[in-house]
């Protein structure tokens, strides 16, 4: 353990010859299995790329409120577009941040005999005053899936399975990126309450220097500061319940800025196509004794299939989106 209070891996380990990708994979594991959080380096993300991500985000935060609103997710049926500041929940509570949210762009489905969740899948809304925002998060997206294969890949082979084990069951993965500003407040509070992550895989750019991500450890909050280079990875529940609960869902919450400083990051979420359910992987004996059981909590049950788990988390945390155009998934059915 570092300073940092995570694990830090370095992904090119898995390049450097036999030895040293194995003790990637049990670095992984372990990292996964005590904490559920990490650092990663050796990415081979450019520094460049990084900070056009970092300014092109800027320059989205900085639109006009009007060209903002434009594209306001309550507009969006599939939870895409502008999120103003306090428009989202976390257990119920105001969370204190900006954020757009980007999916896969597909064409909309009809609803009327498909499953639910099919509503998650959508195009998505793009500003009109700043046009390369498309570009660079296309770009960015499809750096951090290879990124994220690579990682599913290198987790299959620690927990005992084949390598192509994640890649046989997931089907066309279903992304999301955030990009998301925490505005300073005076009394610094709530940026984004504590929660776990409902799918399988969280790949967290944070810009330099800007701290505000706590873990928990242990019934303790502990910091997880950004670290140059490194991504911040967790995993989330669909990844606990395929390995009944070996590897770890981890609560993780942000605390706003103090005012006048503001804080940008942009998480990546890495999952499986909505209709797939992740299969329980056959862990050798010596880790399934180790395996906690999934966690079982009334107030947020972990669903099998992804795309339930998906909409569970969506239609919580955006209750105006669900209100306008999901209200016959919050009555119940007399």
């Amino acid at each position: 353990m570092s300073q940092t209070n995570l694990p830090i891996l370095d992904l090119s380990q898995l390049n450097a010859g036999a030895d040293a990708a194995a003790q990637f994979r049990d670095a992984l594991r372990a990292a996964t299995h005590d904490v559920g959080f990490f650092y990663l380096t050796g990415t081979g993300i450019s520094p460049e790329s990084e900070a056009r991500l970092l300014s092109t985000a800027r320059a989205f935060f900085d639109l006009p409120e009007a060209d903002k609103l434009a594209i306001e997710n309550v507009n969006s049926p599939h939870f895409r577009g502008y999120t103003r500041i306090g428009g989202e929940r976390t257990q119920g509570r105001v969370d204190w941040r900006e954020q757009i949210d980007i999916g896969p762009e597909r064409d909309a489905v009809e609803w009327e005999g498909a499953p639910s969740f099919a509503r998650l899948i959508g195009p998505n809304l793009w500003p009109e005053a700043l046009p390369e925002l498309r570009e660079v998060i296309t770009d960015w997206e499809s750096r951090l899936r290879e990124v994220s294969r690579r990682l599913l890949r290198a987790w299959a082979q620690s927990l005992g399975a084949e390598e192509s084990y994640f890649d046989a069951h997931f089907g066309e993965p279903s992304t999301l990126t955030k990009i998301v500003r925490y505005p300073g407040k005076e009394d610094p509070s709530q940026g984004v309450g504590a929660h776990k992550d409902s799918g399988v895989l969280t790949l967290l750019w944070v810009e330099p220097g800007k701290g505000g991500l706590q873990v928990e450890r242990d019934g303790e909050w502990v910091d997880a500061p950004p670290v140059p280079g490194a991504f911040v990875v967790n995993i989330g529940e669909q990844l606990e319940y395929a390995t009944q609960g070996y590897l770890k869902a981890t609560n993780h919450r942000v605390i706003s800025p103090r005012f006048p400083d503001d804080r940008i990051s942009v998480p990546f979420f890495f999952n499986p196509q909505l209709d797939r359910t992740l299969p329980l992987i056959d862990l050798p004996a010596e880790l399934a004794a180790q395996a906690r059981g999934v966690t079982q909590d009334p107030s947020n049950p972990i669903h099998a299939l992804y795309g339930e788990n998906a909409l569970k988390s969506r239609l919580r945390a955006h209750p105006d989106v669900a209100e306008r155009w999901h209200s016959d998934l919050l009555t119940p059915a007399r």
